[in-house]
C-alpha cells in the first residue's frame, strides 16, 4: 500500500497554486469551487482554507504569481532594440493570456472591482513601464512625456487583449501590430521613434516585414 508523501507548508502552497492555476484557466471564475481545489489537491477543504481563506485570495496569489513570471520573463537589455524586446514580450505575454483566457478575463471583467487584483496588474504595468523607460537612457521633461505616452500604451494593449479574448475581433498578428503601430506613432509625436527604439547609437528600426517575422501568428 503507498503511502501519501507530506508536504511541506511552501511545497502544499505551490501545490495549491498550481491546481488552482488550472481550474481558473479552464473554467469561468465562478465556476471554480473551492471545493473543487481541495478535491483536485487531495486535500480537505478545512487544509485548503488554513492556506486561502477564500477563493479570491487563491486567485489573487495565483494573478501574482504569474504576473511575476511575465515580469520575469520580459527583462529588457538595454543595448538591445528596444522594438525587437518590446514585441517579443509582446509575444510572451500573449502566450499566457491564449493559455489562460479565462483567469485573464476573471482578472479584468470579473473582478475589475477587486481592489488586489488591480493592484496586481497596475504594478506589473508600473514596472514594465520603468523597464522601457529606463531602458530609453532619456531623464527630465523628455523622460517625463515618454513615461505618460508608455502608460497610456500599456492601458490600450491591456484593452485591446481583453477584447480579443472576449469577442475575437481580430487575429492575433492583427492584435500584435495594432500595439507595436500605437506605440511608434504615439512616441512619434514627442520624440524621434526610430532613434529611441532602435537601439543606442540610433540602430535603424527594422522594418516591418522583419518584425512581423518575428512574433507568431
Amino acid at each position: 500500500m503507498s503511502t501519501r508523501r507530506r508536504l511541506s507548508p511552501d511545497e502544499r502552497r505551490n501545490q495549491l497554486l498550481d491546481v488552482g492555476a488550472r481550474l481558473f484557466a479552464a473554467k469561468p471564475y465562478p465556476d471554480v469551487l473551492m471545493e473543487d481545489v481541495a478535491e483536485e489537491a487531495g486535500i480537505s477543504r478545512a487544509l485548503l482554507y488554513r492556506y486561502f481563506p477564500n477563493k479570491s485570495a487563491l486567485f489573487a496569489a495565483i494573478y501574482r504569481q504569474a504576473a511575476d513570471r511575465l515580469l520575469a520573463d520580459t527583462q529588457i537589455d538595454p543595448a538591445g532594440s528596444l522594438l525587437e524586446q518590446l514585441s517579443a514580450g509582446l509575444d510572451i505575454h500573449f502566450d499566457y493570456f491564449a493559455a489562460n483566457r479565462n483567469t485573464v478575463l476573471a482578472a479584468n471583467r470579473v473582478l475589475a472591482g477587486d481592489p488586489v487584483i488591480q493592484a496586481i496588474i497596475t504594478d506589473e504595468l508600473a514596472e514594465l513601464r520603468r523597464r522601457v523607460l529606463e531602458a530609453t537612457g532619456l531623464d527630465g521633461r523628455p523622460a517625463e512625456t515618454v513615461s505618460a505616452v508608455l502608460t497610456s500604451w500599456l492601458v490600450f494593449v491591456r484593452v485591446l487583449c481583453v477584447d480579443w479574448l472576449a469577442n475575437e475581433t481580430f487575429s492575433r498578428a492583427e492584435l500584435h501590430d495594432m500595439s507595436v503601430g500605437a506605440l511608434r506613432g504615439a512616441l512619434g509625436a514627442v520624440t524621434d521613434a526610430d532613434r529611441l527604439l532602435g537601439g543606442p547609437g540610433g540602430r535603424p528600426w527594422p522594418s516591418d516585414d522583419a518584425v512581423r517575422s518575428g512574433h507568431r501568428r
